[in-house]
């Protein structure tokens, strides 16, 4: 009689082990580079700025163009990762924002850069829900959430590495050794990614047509386990056809129809802040008096405490769920107001830049990885795509909003007190989602949300 195995109890049982590891470094890998391409043009701007005698307010949407393409496509290649599969989104995703970030280097018109950058936002767009959805559905439980976040601080680090590049390579090579690296990286990480990155067992799961491909990864997940050629997999629930819609009713249906709106509250909250403070730092930072070595690395630190941030959600999330959320909304608010009322130091500026990177990007990370737990398989992709095309209004606003009030010369202390205003918004919807998420689910922890009918 052939074996028969829960495909749940499949993941859930694994120990920690090389597979997870695998998937864990090749993960932030492709994280890293995403973080430095979404990251790399403020640090160019200076320069840019100049070559095309531009003002603030029309660097805002140079910087914003990015954000736009992923608005297009976080929801696109999500519906391909549910679609076709979690690693198929992933090295589509890598290679178009690789190209399109190496074309820039010979191809830096004004108007053709933002097209170019566009491109760049869509394959940065899908990579992120695909990336999320593969390891919450490639994680045992216990540690799913401390595994999503681990992966996703690879963002924060390579969106510090730019500002390190400008400090000691732009001076040498010109803005072009910016999106020379920029390029290249990815590109070579996706050749990588072709190789030795698995696919998601809950997605094979549903696709009899791909049960080869499912038996091989689950050997390669539990080599603890002997499974036999014949071994039947099995789902706790009835796997539906693929949805072949873009999911928009799915994560808005039974279940969700108030977590998913709060949920994209604290997304575009969170990114509109981090877009705002990511965009302008360095500019304002310079013209505060800071060198612009000293500028460029204060803005980075702001990216190595959202590192520090992401380390302590990994530790937290799957203990407290969405309260260590909240908390970090409710302190990243005046932790961003400090930096406009600080005196223009690198020596003030430096520890208040990585305190707001600690709790704004820290509560990015919790809602990233919420938004890859609470999700079914059916449609994880989609509804984590839709909360980053969602939250990606706010990463437009931000930069916009920051280039019009830059223009009116406000002081650095309104200006910043602007930045730190959406968090208090994010507070509450956080909030909101702790009492939904127990009344649902019973536990602060985290997980599938049951859907009714």
């Amino acid at each position: 009689m052939p074996q028969t195995l829960r495909i749940d109890d499949l993941v859930d049982g694994q120990k920690f082990s090389g597979f997870n590891f695998n998937l864990l470094f090749w993960s932030f890998l492709a994280m890293f580079a995403d973080g430095y391409d979404i990251s790399v043009m403020p640090f160019a701007m200076p320069t840019l700025s100049k070559m095309w005698h531009v003002d603030a307010g029309l660097q805002g949407w140079v910087l914003t163009t990015s954000l736009i393409g992923v608005l297009a496509g976080s929801p696109l290649l999500g519906y391909v990762g549910d679609r076709y599969g979690r690693k198929a989104a992933i090295l589509c995703g890598s290679v178009i924002y690789g190209v399109s970030t190496l074309a820039v280097i010979w191809q830096h018109g004004l108007w053709v850069t933002m097209a170019l950058r566009f491109c760049t936002g869509i394959g940065i767009g899908g990579l992120m829900p695909n990336t999320i959805a593969l390891n919450s559905e490639a994680s045992p439980k216990r540690l799913r959430a401390t595994l999503v976040v681990l992966m996703f601080t690879g963002i924060t680090l390579g969106s510090s590495a730019p500002g390190y590049i400008s400090a000691w390579m732009l001076p040498i090579y010109g803005w072009t050794v910016l999106f020379l690296v920029g390029g290249a990286v990815p590109l070579l990480v996706a050749v990588c990614l072709y190789f030795v990155l698995p696919e998601s067992v809950k997605f094979l799961g549903g696709r009899p047509e791909r049960r080869a491909q499912l038996l091989a990864t689950a050997r390669r997940m539990r080599p603890d386990l002997l499974l036999d050629d014949d071994t039947q997999f099995e789902y706790p629930i009835i796997v539906r056809p693929p949805d072949r819609t873009l999911g928009i009713g799915e994560v808005l249906g039974p279940g969700f129809r108030a977590i998913t709106p709060l949920l994209w509250v604290c997304f575009v909250t969170t990114l509109m802040a981090n877009y705002f403070l990511n965009s302008w730092m360095p500019l304002l930072f310079n013209e505060a008096g800071l060198a612009p070595k000293q500028a460029a690395l204060a803005s980075s630190l702001y990216h190595i405490g959202g590192t520090v941030g992401g380390l302590l959600i990994s530790v937290l999330l799957d203990r407290f769920g969405f309260v260590v959320i909240a908390a970090l909304f409710v302190c990243a608010a005046p932790a961003i107001d400090a930096i406009g009322g600080a005196s223009m130091s690198y020596a003030a500026l430096a520890p208040l830049a990585a305190l707001s990177g600690l709790c704004v990007l820290g509560a990015q990370f919790g809602n990233n990885a919420a938004a890859g737990l609470l999700y079914p398989t059916q449609f994880r992709s989609k509804g984590v795509g839709w909360a980053l095309g969602i939250g990606r209004f706010g990463a437009i606003v931000g930069p916009l909003l920051g280039g019009q009030l830059i223009k009116t010369h406000l002081p650095m202390r309104q200006l910043f007190l602007a930045a730190s205003a959406p968090m208090w918004i994010g507070a509450v919807a956080a909030l909101i989602l702790v009492r939904l998420c127990y009344v649902r689910l019973g536990r602060l922890q985290l997980s599938d949300v049951p859907v009714t009918r």
